[in-house]
């Protein structure tokens, strides 16, 4: 009887890579960068030889995907990011909240721009197109693929999760964030230190499940407010709400106040915690 031979492993993407075997265990592109404790930053990658292994080159790799990502996004139009676990199980409430609200974001206009893996992103982008509406997906290359959701329209796979930062920051009008983990907490809490600090203006983030999110509220203000590190004020920044529904009224009550009004509020509402060197705090 012949051999029949395995079938491949799945195929790791990295960037515009595809890669099995031994290639898929290779170091990401972030960890050769950042990773000098170890000296990855110093070490080629398989296929990487002399200069395409050093940080210059991969400075030239950086730029090249900013301009990938510009060129991809940049006729997006109204766009709305929404943030979430990659976790969530289909057939959960949270999985469902997810459909539903990008179902509702993309009736409203908005183009529903998630990180385009599975779990909460998923739902959003699957709720989008349960509506025929426009569905965006911004991958990134993990150590453990997880892959583009098949509910994204536009997908575009980063290298770099700085990179990938900024074209959610650059093409969103606002974040809505459902529970996650360190994932979610990293994307809420820039976006929240960049609105405060005056670098996007007029730019809603709304996090939905107030029993998920009420504790964290509480600690912001009951801690950080109340040892002076952050502004009462600050607080502002955030809104928190239940249900897809009202998480779309936020997004549209900020969209119909305009940039002006937006800004003014977001002066006052803005205003620094400083400490000596009035940094920020």
């Amino acid at each position: 009887m012949p051999h029949t031979p395995e079938p491949p492993a799945h195929p790791v993407r990295r960037g515009p890579q595809t890669l099995r075997g031994r290639h898929a265990a290779e170091p990401t592109f972030d960890q050769l960068l950042l990773d000098s404790r170890h000296g990855l930053s110093e070490l080629p990658a398989e296929g990487e030889v002399g200069f395409t292994s050093s940080d210059p080159w991969r400075v030239l790799r950086i730029q090249g995907e900013f301009v990938e990502g510009i060129g991809t996004l940049a006729g997006l139009g109204r766009t709305i990011s929404v943030f979430g676990s990659a976790r969530t199980r289909e057939g959960s409430q949270e999985y469902d909240d997810a459909r539903r609200l990008g179902a509702l974001l993309a009736q409203a206009g908005y183009s529903v721009m998630t990180g385009g893996g599975p779990g909460s992103m998923e739902g959003a982008n699957r709720g989008a197109k349960d509506v025929d509406g426009h569905s965006v997906g911004l991958g990134i290359e993990l150590p453990h693929e997880q892959g583009l959701n098949a509910w994204v329209d536009l997908g575009v796979d980063f290298r770099y999760f700085f990179v990938r930062k900024v074209m959610f920051l650059k093409y969103s009008q606002g974040f809505v964030v459902l529970p996650g983990g360190l994932g979610t907490l990293d994307e809420l809490f820039e976006a929240l230190t960049l609105v405060q600090t005056g670098k996007v203006t007029s730019f809603p983030i709304v996090l939905m499940g107030r029993q998920f999110w009420t504790p964290l509220v509480d600690w912001l203000r009951d801690t950080l407010a109340a040892r002076g590190m952050i502004n009462p004020e600050d607080l502002g920044l955030l809104e928190v709400v239940d249900t897809p529904e009202e998480a779309v009224e936020a997004v549209l009550l900020n969209d119909l106040r305009g940039p002006e009004v937006a800004d003014a509020d977001a002066e006052t509402t803005r205003a620094p915690a400083t400490g000596d060197g009035g940094d920020p705090q």
